[in-house]
């Protein structure tokens, strides 16, 4: 997969992966979760070099935010010493962690050293500060503002930043708000890029859509235009040596200001080694032009591309249905003091996922780790629903379960109740704060349970969550369809995966 760096500069990279390894193996578990370090394989780094449009004379900036050991640097540089000996070549690498500078230093001396062999002149400088800090010159920190960059490389950090955190509040007053670090990183490059500049980056998928990632989404494509973006199928071939698994994509921007639109291309592949597979995809296909969400749909083959089609041409939007979907209104700790472990006179149920069975609501849940219940009163009634029927959806599912979205209908004439209350980890289907038609209710949960609507989820979601903002994106069977469905299951039992699937293929065309 990775483009193959030629003999005479191979060595520069093979120092620098070296040093990686020997860097990774050092560090402990708890440092890399703390500072969410994941270091770039010599592969994964001479793809992203790969992408890099270069130019054909004069001198460029490289900027690596969170360099680490310097592979990223390293590769790229190496290319620009085989291709464009010509090139003046300046390298600003910033690094937090004290103990991987010496490593990162000599892999800045060693990209200057072998450069100055083929006669390319190579300029380098190591900042010894936070990244962030140092791009927004917060805390007063002394040094010259950075200038524009031509190429900012990175495989930022991954970890998720507090509200109150100064990481979050120096990028909020520099560019956008953002809720993860290695987004923190992606803006803080966008607004040190020059015009035409590239930002070349690995990162977590998740930041395509959902509803945290949606003011950097607006950031980003308001001023770069994605040229390339490849993923891996398999989740495990990325880091390799380090057994995370996550779902990671590479990708290439150009800093346009919202002027180029022109096609993406998309690529794919199993891993490093593996055959690539590309293909060339409208801008409006990827970024729907009237999506206020900025949503980033990536289709990684024709079948993604049918997936998407089938998708679009569903009739309905919630709106269109008199549908609402909210997150649970209970938060558990907030509400700790009128919470109850079992059913108790005077509270009414509180619907936790361990609740959530074969298509329908399993309550109480005797000997629960969660509570079954909440006391209804004057401060606990507006966290609660008059009784109805209702279609709940899990927030939350691991990587590996068989389905991304677990949806049930909450069933009065089971749970027979005057009011419910929906936990903060599940999300709930209502008409403006009541039930739905019964009908109506049993033919999304269907939907919602059907193969296609899950296979539309796990590929254009890069997250295991599925939120509020998710569902409210979705199209939807028509109100007639959605009957249809209903109308054909006996809820007095759970009809398997291929019945459901069946039943959606008969009904929804």
């Amino acid at each position: 997969m990775a483009t193959e760096v030629p003999a005479p500069t191979i060595g520069l990279v093979l120092r620098a992966e070296s040093r990686r390894q020997e860097s990774s193996a050092a560090l402990n578990t708890s440092q890399r979760g703390k500072l969410g370090q994941f270091f770039t394989p010599a592969p994964a780094a001479d793809f992203i070099a790969s992408l890099a449009v270069l130019p054909q004379s004069g001198s460029i900036r490289i900027l690596d935010p969170g360099a680490g050991t310097g592979s990223l640097t390293a590769s790229l540089v190496a290319r620009l010493i085989e291709e464009r000996p010509d090139v003046k070549i300046s390298v600003t690498a910033c690094e937090v962690d004290p103990h991987l500078r010496t490593a990162l230093q000599a892999t800045l001396d060693d990209c200057v050293n072998t450069a100055a062999n083929f006669g390319v002149h190579v300029q380098v400088h190591l900042v010894e500060r936070d990244f962030i800090a140092w791009a927004t010159r917060a805390n007063d920190m002394p040094g010259q503002p950075p200038e524009p960059f031509d190429f900012v490389i990175m495989n930022p950090p991954y970890k998720k930043l507090a509200a109150s955190s100064r990481e979050r509040r120096s990028v909020a007053a520099v560019c956008t708000e953002t809720t993860n670090l290695y987004s923190a990183f992606i803006a803080l490059g966008v607004h040190l890029l020059s015009s035409r500049g590239q930002l070349l980056a690995i990162t977590p998928r998740s930041f395509a859509n959902g509803a945290y990632f949606r003011p950097f989404r607006k950031y980003f494509l308001e001023r770069m235009h994605l040229d390339r973006v490849h993923l891996f199928e398999a989740r495990n071939k990325v880091f390799a040596d380090t057994g995370v698994l996550q779902e990671n994509v590479i990708f290439a921007a150009t800093r346009t200001n919202g002027v180029d639109r022109g096609p993406v291309v998309v690529s794919t592949s199993r891993s490093y080694s593996e055959e690539v597979r590309q293909r060339s995809v409208p801008y409006v296909e990827m970024v729907h032009p009237e999506d206020s969400e900025y949503f980033i749909h990536i289709s990684a083959d024709e079948e993604d591309t049918a997936l998407t089609a089938s998708h679009a041409s569903l009739p309905c939007t919630l709106p269109d249905l008199g549908v609402q979907v909210s997150t649970g209104r209970v938060v558990d700790f907030r509400s700790r003091e009128h919470l109850r472990p079992d059913d108790t006179p005077g509270a009414v149920p509180l619907i936790y996922p361990l609740h959530m069975g074969a298509g329908v609501i399993k309550w109480p849940v005797q000997g629960a780790k969660k509570n079954n219940a909440i006391m209804l009163n004057e401060q606990t009634e507006k966290l609660t629903f008059p009784s109805g029927h209702y279609v709940v959806v899990k927030r939350l599912s691991s990587k590996e379960e068989k389905r991304r979205v677990v949806a049930v209908v909450f069933d009065p004439g089971q749970i027979d109740r005057k009011r419910i209350g929906f936990e903060n980890h599940v999300n709930v289907f209502h008409a403006n704060g009541s039930g739905l038609q019964q009908e109506v209710a049993q033919g999304l949960c269907l939907w919602l349970n059907s193969t296609i609507l899950d296979r539309f989820i796990r590929r254009f979601n890069g997250h295991t969550q599925v939120n509020a903002t998710d569902l409210r994106n979705l199209r939807y069977p028509s109100v007639e369809q959605l009957t249809a469905l209903g109308n054909s299951w006996q809820t007095t039992t759970w009809m398997t995966q291929e019945e459901i699937d069946e039943l959606v293929q008969q009904i929804v065309r």
